[in-house]
């Protein structure tokens, strides 16, 4: 029979997922004629052409490509008196990315932060990767030159500024030194240094339109503040693929003093970081943290790095480490402590002091997971009774960057062999696995019992209606016991979609 007049409608479907799905022949019948569809993934409606048959007779399959749920929810005001003391920011639109939209505001792409404190301790953990972008290797320079002293940042979005050559590296220091001269104006003191951080992200391989980030820059006095409405300002600027812009605040007590701390991160795919303190060897995931706590710069990095090991480098949305990772830790002393806090000194406070960063820094960059490109779910990868933190670490990392395993997880599949099959090929490991010693389970989010997949080498019996109901929920646990130690460590990671490979095909349109 004909079904010219008859229609059929789809939901979940992003405009590829549609071309995927003509040129892969999911239709039985290649003669359909598309009528309308989202630009991103909401809604499909097709028709046979006329005269051809009619072979579907349902308008859900569920085998069909899942909507990417709405994330907008994990950004939320933040009251002014939360932000830390003494800081000022902004961001703008200056031109780096295209006004596609005249009905719409400018997208901001440039962000500018600066601490009123000219005594300003200033961290860094930058990318490992060997292709470091210009703004890594120029900021790197800066605290080396500075001891660790810095009090701004510039940010453009858009333009990764790196694989750019002698010229990339021009444009990088004449960033700073323009943001430098907003540092002069404000104080009487002139600057025998530089004192500006910089920071892109964008696509890899092209020069920044420097003219009209210098002219941002010159601009971005007019508009600074210190509180909700700049940061947030701000954050936007950071953003590219991000569904929301990444901000969060908390105030926490130190040395008899209450402390302020506010981050910014952006960061939606190629985002697996590696990320060590500047110095040899050492979509990009970028991020900020400030705090008007008083931290000297030698406390404040190694208070960074072991923050950083064990939340931005302990994230994965798709296996691939960035020219540009860094993040950047100012401490300006405006709480109003008396001394800035030394590790050896006052080891006490220090802990204090890195233990409420790192839970921060964790905080920060599960939002980049959870903003993972066509992300549906948030997973945390729990890996216990390793002999080493590095061994407990190096597991979670292979399972949350296995392909199969985030397909199994999209596809709310139970198949947790592949989980075991990463598990095994992690390499290299202070002691060895032990496959009659492993057990391994499934956690659900909404704290009812957990489902034991592998108890001691043995498979369960496993309720697979249940299994299923577990995967349907947005957050997952998947705990993996060792039976070799005490050591534990924890991966947040992402499943893989059809979003993902729509996004990431076309990114640079």
């Amino acid at each position: 029979m004909t079904a010219a007049r008859t229609f059929y409608v789809f939901q979940g479907f992003s405009r590829s997922d549609a071309k995927l799905l003509f040129i892969t022949s999911v239709f039985p019948s290649p003669a359909m004629t598309l009528l309308a569809l989202s630009t991103r993934s909401s809604l499909l409606v097709v028709r046979p052409r006329a005269g051809a048959a009619c072979l579907m007779h349902t308008s859900t399959p569920t085998h069909f490509p899942k909507a990417t749920p709405s994330k907008t929810h994990h950004f939320q005001p933040i009251p002014d008196d939360v932000f830390p003391r003494g800081y000022l920011a902004t961001g703008l639109h200056c031109g780096v990315k295209k006004h596609k939209n005249p009905d719409q505001p400018a997208p901001s792409d440039l962000c500018v932060i600066l601490s009123t404190t000219p005594k300003t301790s200033a961290a860094a953990c930058f990318t490992l990767n060997s292709f470091k972008a210009a703004p890594v290797v120029v900021s790197t320079e800066v605290l080396a030159s500075t001891g660790g002293r810095a009090r701004a940042l510039v940010v453009n979005s858009g333009c990764a500024n790196a694989v750019t050559g002698k010229q990339g590296l021009q444009d990088a220091w004449d960033m700073v030194k323009s943001t430098d001269s907003l540092l002069t104006a404000s104080t009487s003191t002139p600057a025998t240094s530089h004192q500006t951080l910089v920071m892109s992200t964008g696509v890899i391989g092209q020069l920044l339109p420097t003219s009209k980030i210098l002219t941002g820059i010159s601009n971005a006095s007019s508009s600074l503040g210190s509180g909700f409405s700049a940061w947030e300002a701000a954050a936007r600027a950071f953003m590219t693929t991000d569904t929301f812009p990444k901000l969060r605040a908390r105030t926490f007590e130190l040395n008899g003093r209450t402390v302020r701390i506010a981050g910014i991160d952006k960061g939606a795919g190629m985002i697996h970081p590696k990320m060590g303190p500047p110095g040899p060897p050492h979509a990009t995931l970028l991020g900020l943290i400030a705090t008007d706590a008083a931290v000297n710069p030698r406390s404040l990095q190694n208070a960074l790095t072991w923050a950083v090991d064990r939340s931005f480098n302990s994230i994965s949305v798709d296996g691939d480490m960035s020219t540009n990772d860094t993040i950047i830790a100012f401490a300006n002393g405006a709480s109003g402590m008396a001394n800035e806090i030394d590790e050896h000194t006052d080891p006490e406070a220090f802990i204090v002091f890195r233990d409420e960063l790192t839970n921060f820094a964790i905080d920060l960059a599960k939002l980049v997971v959870r903003d993972g490109e066509g992300a549906t779910k948030f997973v945390t990868v729990t890996v216990e009774g390793a002999k080493t933190y590095q061994d407990a670490h190096r597991i979670a990392s292979t399972v949350s960057t296995s392909s199969l395993v985030k397909c199994a997880l999209y596809g709310e599949d139970a198949n947790w062999g592949r989980i075991l099959c990463a598990v095994g090929y992690t390499s290299p490991l202070s002691t060895p696995i032990d496959p009659t010693a492993i057990s391994v389970s499934f956690v659900p989010s909404d704290g009812s019992a957990h489902l034991n997949l592998l108890t001691k080498g043995e498979p369960e019996i496993v309720d697979e209606d249940r299994a299923k109901q577990i995967l349907e929920h947005e957050e997952i646990e998947i705990r993996i016991q060792l039976g070799l130690g005490e050591e534990r460590a924890q991966y947040y990671t992402c499943d893989l979609s059809h979003e993902y490979v729509t996004i990431n095909g076309d990114y640079r349109s």
